[in-house]
């Protein structure tokens, strides 16, 4: 098992947001049953496309639930609890990979521009499906902390100040890691449109 760390279990209100987050105590008698119905999915999709690893996300996500069981009572009442599992996840996940001593590839959905493609053609799927795969490798490839800010910024959509305390970082530097990653992946498409190439906001 993954060693616990405290770091991403602390209470003293990290993760509160400027949005009234779902009271999950108000919602149901066993609060933390509710979290886990409500996020359980999307964590598990987020540690699969860092891992790539069907039974290793299984294997991590239960790590990551079981740490917020553990460490529920110690999340303030308001608190961002979507922010915090995430938080946690991520942790687990830098844990694993130090573990393995290894680099691990990431897999992640990216959404590619079709607007000059012909859907119907088989040349254009075919096009389409190189072009994905040239973007999936080049995120695999980037570090640690650009891929996991990009993952979070742009496939599930969390802010700066929440991807920073995934990352232990301020919210500038997830944003320069987001922005870093959105150049790498530039230079190795070598001319491929992608949707996801703004600047970060």
């Amino acid at each position: 098992m993954v060693p616990r760390t405290g770091s991403v279990a602390a209470g003293d209100g990290p993760f509160h947001t400027g949005v009234s987050p779902v009271s999950y105590r108000a919602m149901a008698e066993d609060p933390f049953e509710t979290a886990v119905t409500m996020h359980h999915a999307e964590i598990r999709r987020y540690v699969a496309r860092l891992t790539s690893r069907a039974s290793v996300a299984d294997d991590l996500t239960q790590e990551t639930f079981l740490r917020a069981y553990r460490a529920w009572r110690t999340l303030p009442a308001g608190a961002n609890a979507r922010a915090w599992l995430f938080a946690i996840a991520t942790n687990v996940c830098r844990n694993h990979f130090r573990g393995e001593q290894r680099r691990v590839r990431a897999h992640a959905a990216v959404r590619v521009t079709g607007t000059e493609l012909d859907a119907d053609g088989p040349e254009s799927e075919i096009l389409f499906n190189e072009t994905r795969a040239l973007v999936e490798t080049s995120v695999a490839r980037l570090p640690l902390k650009q891929r996991t800010a990009f993952i979070l910024r742009k496939i599930h959509e969390l802010d700066y100040d929440a991807i920073g305390q995934s990352l232990d970082c301020s919210a500038e530097s997830a944003r320069a890691h987001v922005f870093q990653a959105l150049r790498k992946i530039r230079q190795s498409l070598n001319g491929h449109e992608l949707s996801v190439m703004e600047a970060p906001r």
